[in-house]
């Protein structure tokens, strides 16, 4: 059977072999391990760098020193186990967003995307100050149309420069939603709604600055169908994450590969995150105990998100997050996409990704 390859993504001077861009998961599940073997497969590797440093010996007293000296790290390893597209994606509620913005420029990575609110001030370091001087690729992470003619007015206005691309997450992604909790059920909200609105807002400014700029959909892309469904709605791409949880090269451990194994479609929950944002996590016994209101006791050594009330906290999301990234579920919980209870067996990264492409293929012509 002759395989109908996927389209290139191309960012500017920057030609992706497979439409894929791997999610960004944050806490030590996407860090050299994956991102380079994604990378490999032909598609953007991305390592995540909220709580990068967690495992450096120092990060609970000097989380920012912590956090730059393992993000050089990961991103040199990725480096040396890849030859291809690697990309960090930093929240812009990280309470060292410039730092770690900084070290990502400094250690030349391919591509920024940055989420968790709107890149606005502070941006002057991403933009090239001479013809041909290469910086990362910029590529905001929105979930509305709005969210991205902001963005673009914005740099247009005080940069006289525009991203290079946006990721578009609709409601079904994992982890932290741009929604309120009655948007996520909201026909008017689903992704591809979303899509044709934001191709529309950008347009004026493509035409302005003479370049193309891609949007990716992300958020409940599970199977080659679903990008080729997209990529005919005028998406240049797809982010996909959970896919990724599943693979052997995941940088997270076998306990949390197994959560999402184990999950069942109701399993798969909608969560009040201490950082002021519904979650999409997987149920477990440590999200039980919060919902009937009981404190996991913790103390702040560093205040890691902007967005964070640790006074009023019920919990220590960046604690919980660890422990569940070290396998200790009972303290601490799994985000997850909607989609995730439909993944049944742990693959490596080549055989996803030759099961999409073969997938997409089939699609195009289902008699192959």
């Amino acid at each position: 059977m002759k395989i109908k390859k996927m389209p290139e993504l191309v960012i500017g001077d920057l030609s992706v072999k497979i439409p894929i861009i791997q999610g960004g998961m944050a806490v030590g599940i996407s860090l050299s391990g994956l991102a380079s073997a994604v990378a490999n497969a032909g598609g953007v590797g991305v390592i995540a760098t909220a709580g990068i440093g967690m495992m450096e010996p120092d990060f609970n007293t000097n989380y920012k020193k912590a956090n730059q000296r393992a993000l050089k790290k990961e991103i040199k390893k990725a480096r040396q186990n890849s030859n291809g597209i690697i990309g960090v994606n930093i929240m812009l509620a990280l309470s060292d967003f410039e730092e770690i913005l900084n070290i990502a420029i400094q250690e030349k990575v391919n591509m920024v995307l940055m989420g968790a609110g709107l890149p606005l001030k502070g941006m002057d370091n991403l933009i090239p100050r001479s013809h041909g001087e290469k910086k990362p690729k910029i590529v905001p992470i929105i979930s509305s149309a709005r969210a991205a003619k902001l963005i673009f007015q914005y740099w247009q206005k005080n940069y006289d420069y525009i991203p290079d691309a946006v990721v578009l997450e609709g409601p079904l992604a994992g982890g932290h939603l741009g929604f309120k909790r009655e948007q996520l059920t909201d026909i008017a909200f689903s992704l591809e709604n979303l899509l044709p609105e934001t191709i529309s807002v950008l347009k004026p400014f493509e035409e302005l600055y003479q370049k193309k700029v891609p949007v990716i959909v992300a958020g409940g892309i599970f199977t080659g169908e679903d990008i080729y469904h997209f990529l005919e709605r005028g998406a240049q791409g797809v982010q996909m994450a959970s896919r990724f949880v599943a693979t052997e090269e995941c940088d997270a451990s076998s306990e949390f590969k197994q959560a999402y194994l184990n999950c069942q479609k109701d399993d798969l929950i909608i969560i009040d995150s201490p950082v002021g944002l519904p979650g999409r996590a997987i149920k477990n016994d440590f999200l039980d105990d919060v919902v009937k209101g009981n404190k996991k006791p913790f103390r702040c050594s560093w205040k890691c998100l902007k967005t964070c009330d640790f006074r009023t906290a019920p919990y220590c999301i960046a604690s919980a997050l660890t422990q569940a990234q070290k396998g200790n579920l009972g303290h601490g919980f799994a985000f997850a996409g909607a989609n995730a209870y439909r993944i049944n067996k742990i693959i490596t990264v080549p055989e996803l990704i030759s099961s999409l492409e073969k997938e997409y293929s089939q699609t195009i012509n289902p008699i192959l």
